[in-house]
């Protein structure tokens, strides 16, 4: 019977709501990220109040009350928890461009998206920068010449480098950046031409673990050289500074890429393949089999196998979230506990919101959980008809609906998060997640127990195997016609409202879980409705993104390509920057605006002579003539904006910046100001200035 009343569902559903207490607790977090300002002291005391007139009501207050009370406790919480959280990771960031000499500790080593090699830096120190205002981390890309450097986990370098704060995101609305780092304490990002020098090596005892991890990674690329070394090492460690950017794209374009993380399918694959394998070989010596719980000993032997691939990993979000979620399930295991149920998986999300708040805004975090929930519910209502089936036929069939169900729980979210949807990703996966766990982990296991022995050479042949067949794969599915699918960028709303809907119909009992589907549907019909912006003026002013018929046009082939591909990504175009110059018109005119893009040397001397009534000036340099006639929008203007988008409407042009968008939050470098308007803004071809909306 399909209740008539919330609080009525709420005390029906009494015995079914803990799957529900991560939800509420992620309502609160997410509430305190969408924040325009960051909250003052008085806001949060007032939320720390709210929490406990909820609390006193769930304990003392009526009894159909409860639940409700329950759910502002828990959002409440969450806000006041990512509060304290932001601030406790607070460090110091940049607050100019640095150009000088730069020395740390190397604590990470990757690639950069112009796939050269990338170092994280700590123990910062900046020509002429006292401590207390010196980044806590600093990221830099090395390019030129660096053969003579090999990076170790704990050496001290030294180099001549650009350093620059953390961008605010390409365009409003956008991934945001600033917040991101943030969270990892970075202050500072850039790159250097010049050689790196080792000041020390690296310390004795210290950073031991990232370094056992990069003399593993080391010895499986000696082992198994190329890209399928690469990926078993990125398998094995978590290092991908040897996956190339080619490899990469492949993997993404073939919906491979949660392969390449080690996430829950790693993590459960190999403390799968312990247990069984402990619990197995246990049953075979009669002695232990009689005296000892089988079960358990393999059980607690596979979460400590899981906590050293934790450790061995670096310990990122993504594993670290898988972790949680295997021991949980191993821990029911020891308490003789059901190990898989959405309690189970409920419990793994609560743990990982307590850690790091910040995760939930991750699509890592969002896609793991949504394949988690939905191939829990499935399988749980399907175990009957699925025990029904013949014994050759049901891992077939449980191996093609769990790829058709993980799929399509986390493409949705891809698609919001990357702009892009790989149509032939399940047969991508069918044809490679099988080796994972028939071939690839256990062969991994194995190298690991044969290591000590100089023995790891065999099995780590029968993963170069599996590892060469999936990228095989990926890059056969990524060069078939139609095999990435781009989507534009949704409104904000449709990305929490498929959330809810899929919860409602993953958590909610009865037949009233199917309004879960109504949700859905809404939230895909408003997908469709987010409006492009007409032009789009990169902080810096050197590049400009104009919508054609045809699609964005660039006004150069090369430079800012971080935000060159984020606008064509979130356009839903699969056009390079190269292909989008190509679009570029001779002129430009917006709602009456004569749109006018100089850059390069002299601009400043050419925008006077183009500075007239009715035109847009948009210059790369700064503008020494203060007021024109002109609406003109220059490098110190950008500075302080960010980007901006426009937007034709039929009060003229209505303009957003970046920065106002990203709001005034701990991790805003607070230099924004509302840029000025056009001069006679009066008439047909007004400037429209949205007021406390994000939109400057």
């Amino acid at each position: 019977m399909w209740p008539c009343h919330p609080l009525q569902a709420l005390a029906e559903a009494r015995g079914n709501l803990f799957p529900w207490v991560p939800v509420a607790f992620a309502a609160g977090i997410g509430g305190y990220f969408a924040l325009p300002a960051e909250p003052g002291l008085a806001a949060l005391a007032g939320l720390g109040t709210l929490a406990l007139v909820a609390l006193a009501h769930w304990l003392r207050g009526p009894e159909a009350w409860q639940p409700l009370a329950v759910v502002v406790l828990l959002a409440c919480c969450g806000a006041l928890w990512a509060a304290a959280r932001a601030h406790h990771v607070a460090a110091p960031v940049l607050a100019w461009r640095y150009y000088g000499a730069i020395e740390g500790r190397i604590v990470g080593i990757d690639r950069s998206l112009s796939d050269q090699p990338r170092l994280t830096l700590d123990r910062v120190v900046l020509e002429n920068l006292p401590p207390d205002r010196t980044p806590a981390r600093v990221r830099v890309a090395l390019h030129g010449d660096q053969q003579h450097l090999d990076p170790l986990p704990g050496m001290t370098i030294m180099l001549t480098g650009h350093l620059s704060p953390p961008e605010p995101p390409a365009e409003p609305g956008g991934f945001d950046f600033q917040r991101l780092a943030w969270f990892d304490r970075l202050g500072g990002v850039g790159y250097t031409r010049s050689p790196a020098l080792v000041l020390a090596p690296a310390e004795p005892g210290g950073l031991r673990v990232f370094a056992l991890r990069m003399r593993i990674s080391a010895a499986v690329q000696a082992l198994v050289p190329g890209d399928a070394g690469a990926f078993a090492a990125a398998i094995l460690t978590g290092d991908r500074s040897g996956v190339s950017r080619k490899v990469l794209d492949d993997l993404r374009g073939s919906n491979l890429a949660h392969l390449l993380a080690i996430s829950g399918l790693h993590m459960g694959l190999l403390t799968g393949f312990v247990f069984a394998m402990l619990r197995y070989g246990f049953a075979l010596i009669p002695p232990l089999a009689l005296r000892l719980n089988a079960k358990k000993l393999a059980a607690a032997c596979a979460l400590a196998a899981g906590g050293f691939y934790l450790a061995l990993s670096g310990g990122n979000v993504a594993t670290e979230r898988a972790f949680v979620m295997v021991a949980v399930m191993l821990l029911a295991v020891l308490c003789d506990r059901r190990a898989i149920s959405l309690r189970s998986v409920a419990l793994a999300a609560m743990i990982i919101l307590v850690l790091r708040p910040e995760a939930l805004l991750g699509a890592g975090f969002q896609m793991s959980f949504a394949a988690t929930v939905a191939l829990v519910a499935v399988f749980s209502r399907l175990a009957g008809p699925m025990r029904r089936l013949p014994r050759g036929l049901a891992p077939v069939a449980s191996l093609l609906l769990a790829s058709a169900v993980a799929g399509a729980a986390t493409a949705p979210v891809s698609a919001v998060h990357f702009g892009r949807m790989a149509d032939y990703g399940l047969l991508a996966n069918l044809l490679s997640v099988p080796l994972m766990g028939t071939l690839i982990i256990p062969a991994a296991v194995l190298a690991a127990l044969l290591a000590p022995f100089g023995l790891a050479a065999v099995p780590l042949s029968a993963m170069e195997l599996g590892t060469g067949w999936i990228l095989g794969v990926a890059a056969w599915v990524a060069g078939l016609d139609g095999a990435v699918r781009a989507v534009p960028a949704p409104p904000d709303v449709v990305l929490p409202l498929l959330a809810l809907g899929a919860l409602w119909l993953a958590l909610w009992p009865g037949r009233a879980r199917w309004g879960g589907v109504g949700v859905m549907g809404a939230a895909l019909l408003l997908w469709p409705m987010a409006e492009r912006p007409a032009l789009l003026i990169a902080p810096g002013g050197g590049l400009v993104g104009v919508m054609t018929p045809e699609g964005r046009a660039l006004s150069k082939p090369r430079g800012d390509g971080f935000v060159a591909r984020s606008w064509l990504e979130r356009d839903g175009d699969l056009a390079t920057p190269e292909a989008a110059h190509a679009r570029w018109p001779g002129q430009i005119t917006l709602a009456g605006w004569e749109v006018y893009h100089l850059t390069g040397r002299g601009a400043a001397d050419r925008a006077a002579e183009a500075c007239r009534p009715g035109r847009l000036v948009i210059l790369s340099a700064a503008w020494p003539h203060g007021d024109g006639n002109c609406w003109m929008v220059d490098a110190r203007v950008l500075e302080r904006t960010g980007t901006l988008a426009l937007s034709q409407g039929p009060e003229g042009l209505r303009m957003r910046s970046a920065r106002a968008a990203a709001g005034q939050r701990l991790w805003s470098d607070g230099r924004y100001r509302p840029p000025a308007p056009p001069p006679d803004a009066a008439g047909p071809d007004v400037l429209h200035l949205a007021a406390s909306s994000g939109s400057g």
